[in-house]
């Protein structure tokens, strides 16, 4: 473990807040690695920040009030992904072994139109883990933001996910989403589905914010809740790959270039928002 990681456990999990990118590291339950460090810049996280918003900008750009806001693309992908907080440095205000609280503040640059202050606090009490991010407009005009999580949960060939959703949006070129259609009848998590063994990366909307995962082959579980989050991305890039993502935002995938802007919130110069995610494992033979 380096300077630019903290540890962060209670009696039942063990992980570590890393300063760049402010996620976590790999996350152990029981002495059970149920996410594993597969995520971020440099594929050592097992969750990290969403924000500003969640997702891609097609076109790197888009339009507000006759103006055109313009991006550039910060990762390998060629479009503008994520935002900002999972490759920026974050400092740290508080630090005790079972509670970390970060900052961060962005400004305006050629990357990115968006000035804003960013907090989270990571947390761990028994078997449950908290994630709660706050962001506020530091800029001088009104912007979309929105807010999420990028969790990494351990793939295993039986793992079912359980959660109430009412759409389902297919994918297109560039990972964008394309159309919202009926839910598929290999992957309605509405009755809790294992993942068919296909490439995944969809948005499902009408989410309430609640979700189950199961993995029978180890006799755990976890129960997500994330109550301001109407929307959930699936990623899973091979049944072999080792892990898949359950991803809550308060936003559509594209927001900025979907109606009403999918979701995003218009916040005025000084205003906020602030969301936040619970993850509760249990053991199915003991909770």
């Amino acid at each position: 473990m380096t300077s630019l990681s903290l540890p962060l456990a209670s009696d039942r999990i063990e992980t570590s807040v890393s300063l760049q990118g402010g996620g976590l590291g790999a996350v152990r339950f029981d002495g059970v690695e149920v996410m594993p460090a597969v995520g971020g810049a440099n594929g050592d996280l097992s969750c990290f920040p969403l924000v500003p918003f969640g997702n891609r900008v097609e076109f790197n750009r888009f339009e507000l009030c006759g103006e055109i806001y313009s991006f550039v693309p910060n990762s390998g992908d060629p479009l503008y992904l994520h935002g900002d907080g999972w490759l920026s440095m974050w400092a740290v205000q508080e630090a005790q072994e079972d509670r970390i609280k970060l900052s961060l503040r962005q400004t305006p640059s050629a990357g990115t139109p968006y000035a804003y202050s960013a907090e989270q606090t990571l947390s761990v009490s028994g078997a449950l883990l908290s994630l709660s991010l706050f962001v506020r407009n530091d800029g001088e005009e009104a912007l979309p933001f929105g807010l999420g999580q990028h969790p990494f949960f351990l793939g295993t060939q039986n793992v079912r996910v359980e959660a109430n959703v009412l759409g389902y949006w297919t994918e297109r070129a560039g990972h964008l989403p394309d159309a919202r259609t009926a839910l598929p009848n290999d992957l309605d998590p509405r009755g809790g589905a294992t993942l068919p063994d296909r490439f995944l990366n969809n948005a499902f909307d009408g989410w309430d914010g609640a979700a189950q995962i199961h993995w029978p082959e180890r006799g755990v579980s976890a129960i997500i809740t994330a109550p301001d989050h109407s929307v959930a991305m699936l990623y899973s890039p091979s049944a072999e790959a080792g892990f898949f993502c359950w991803e809550p935002m308060t936003h559509l995938p594209n927001g900025h270039r979907q109606p009403e802007f999918g979701g995003l919130r218009l916040l005025e110069p000084g205003e906020a928002m602030q969301s936040t995610m619970t993850i509760d494992f249990r053991r199915d033979d003991l909770g």
